[in-house]
């Protein structure tokens, strides 16, 4: 069984029937991938939904090493939305072993590559106006720029990617321009 799940309810409880049903279809998942660790569900009802049949909302979130897999399922109840979670989730485990059987390039090269670049000490005054908030970390392992497509894709990050390129070593960020193509930033150090 997976290690570790995490259920969680946005604006509903999680009863315990659920909260078993959830357990029972999540723990299937580590017979297809041995190294998942961790499961996040999020359970939510949109009561604003156009349509009823989409109303409940079920995210599976996937943590592994160097990738994250996520699923979103609407459904008009939450057990078949779990069903259908799963089973996507089960058809991105299998797109995600594929692509790992692919060889690429050696990740103690890549590691060197990566080492961070010396801080840049400044003091900046604090002016009013927009702050930060919220601070997000992830691990970042070097990628081709088809695979940072096909892991933007996963993630469903409609509007940005951020990656560390295999190719280039140097970190990258893929966006979704107006005309529906995509765009790449390569920062260069001024």
């Amino acid at each position: 069984m997976t290690n570790k799940v995490v259920i969680k309810g946005h604006g509903i409880g999680v009863w315990d029937k659920v909260r078993d049903y959830v357990e029972k279809k999540v723990s299937k998942l580590d017979h297809y991938l041995s190294e998942i660790n961790e499961v996040r569900v999020d359970l939510s009802v949109e009561k604003k939904a156009r349509d009823a049949d989409d109303r409940q909302v079920v995210q599976l979130t996937v943590p592994l090493r160097g990738a994250i897999l996520r699923t979103e399922e609407r459904a008009a109840d939450m057990y078949t939305g779990i069903d259908e979670a799963v089973e996507k989730m089960h058809r991105q485990i299998e797109r995600y072993k594929a692509k790992r059987r692919h060889t690429r390039a050696d990740a103690a090269e890549m590691k060197t590559a990566m080492e961070p670049e010396p801080e840049l000490a400044a003091d900046i005054e604090a002016a009013p106006g927009p702050q930060i908030v919220r601070r997000k970390s992830f691990p970042v392992t070097p990628m081709t720029e088809a695979e940072a497509i096909e892991q933007m894709a996963l993630l469903q990050h409609d509007n940005f990617f951020i990656f560390f390129n295999a190719d280039t070593a140097k970190m990258n960020v893929l966006y979704t321009r107006k005309d529906g193509n995509l765009g790449l930033i390569e920062p260069d150090l001024a």
